[in-house]
């Protein structure tokens, strides 16, 4: 598509803000409902996506537009469902699935998931269980309580950038510690990962994985970005 405005700003609009093209508002590409976001830097975020356009229009360059439009289209309209989801990524969290601990690869679990899985429970005051072994178990259903009263209490465009987050990392715990912690999002990718990067260390890594490995860091790093923007 070629590129069909010259001029893009924001405004602040009856419930946010919002981006225009040539003095046009926006709207959601799925509902056409008016795209309007919480606070001035996410709409900047918004702006600059389609500042950077040239002649031709990138579609799969809207990361955080499409991080907005799901969050009005899909998510306000039932935040509840939202909630229900990340809640699934609770149960089953990566960093709570530790190996043996006579294997090699637990000691790097430890020293890479305890800090953030400890960090949660004090900041949630919750237990959380571990697990040696890929037997599920479930948490107590006191944690999950605490999670969901936790993930009720965020805006649509907060938990729109969760689910992004959760699904990259297969947890719950590392999304809301980009939420919480002053870690950069390349550390806490890096824990999510961890698996991964393991396997790699050992047997190589090739190109395919590695493309693999940075268009996902480059997805969660985003989304951390959107998270941050629309809580201000």
């Amino acid at each position: 598509m070629k590129r069909f405005y010259s001029e893009v700003t924001i405004a602040v609009v009856d419930g946010g803000w919002q981006v225009m093209l040539d003095s046009r508002a926006l709207k959601t590409q799925g509902r056409q409902l008016p795209q309007i976001v919480p606070t001035q830097a996410a709409a900047e975020l918004l702006a600059g996506e389609w500042r950077a356009q040239g002649e031709e229009i990138d579609p799969k360059s809207f990361v955080f537009r499409d991080l907005a439009d799901f969050a009005v289209d899909v998510v306000q309209p039932d935040c509840s469902a939202t909630v229900d989801k990340l809640l699934q990524y609770a149960a089953t969290d990566t960093l709570c699935y530790r190996a043996d601990p006579d294997e090699p690869l637990y000691k790097r679990q430890q020293s890479v998931w305890e800090p953030l899985v400890s960090a949660f429970e004090q900041r949630h005051d919750a237990k959380v269980t571990r697990v040696s072994g890929i037997i599920a178990r479930p948490q107590p259903e006191e944690t999950m309580a605490v999670l969901r009263n936790r993930l009720a209490g965020e805006d649509a465009f907060t938990l729109a950038a969760l689910v992004t987050l959760a699904s990259l990392a297969a947890s719950i715990v590392v999304p809301l510690a980009v939420l919480d912690e002053e870690q950069d999002m390349a550390t806490l990718f890096a824990a999510a990962n961890a698996e991964e990067d393991w396997q790699a260390e050992l047997w190589g890594w090739d190109e395919a994985a590695e493309r693999t490995r940075k268009a996902r860091l480059e997805a969660f790093e985003k989304a951390a970005e959107f998270a941050r923007a629309v809580r201000g």
